[in-house]
């Protein structure tokens, strides 16, 4: 897996260092996809809207031409099937991103969350687990699921 996503950062993206070295830009970028990913599988069905939904937002987050985001979008997919915790994920984002960068990723995954018109109580209790392990207050939860419901139902 390690080798498809140095693969795909030497040939789509530039100064990727996934080899242990200085975490790149890009490995964080596949982290939070991957989190984007988890929530869309959180009820054990991605349907096609969240899908659709993760690939706009990873490609406008992160400045992606559509096939660098789609490419990414599956390298996420796949790293978060074979991965065993939330810990890798959200442990490489609270070493380097700040707390309104995390803040801005918690809303994109309620939007994920809310991209089908309904929040399962899967996704809400994997929201749950990912807001406390990147350290996100509460007060902090509430508004961005209550931005991410506004975008995305009106």
């Amino acid at each position: 897996m390690l080798q498809k996503i140095q693969k795909f950062f030497n040939n789509n993206l530039a100064n990727t260092t996934l080899d242990g070295g200085e975490t790149s830009e890009h490995a964080l970028q596949l982290a939070a996809a991957a989190l984007l990913m988890e929530m869309a599988h959180a009820d054990d069905y991605i349907d096609e809207t969240e899908l659709v939904h993760i690939l706009e937002v990873v490609r406008g987050t992160f400045s992606l031409t559509e096939s660098e985001a789609a490419e990414l979008v599956d390298l996420a997919h796949a790293e978060a099937e074979s991965s065993a915790s939330l810990h890798e994920f959200t442990a490489l984002i609270n070493a380097h991103w700040s707390a309104d960068m995390k803040l801005q990723l918690v809303e994109l995954m309620w939007q994920v969350a809310y991209a089908d018109l309904e929040i399962d109580k899967h996704e809400q209790h994997l929201m749950r687990k990912i807001v406390g392990l990147l350290y996100i207050p509460h007060r902090d939860y509430i508004a961005a699921k209550m931005r991410a419901k506004h975008l995305i139902l009106g």
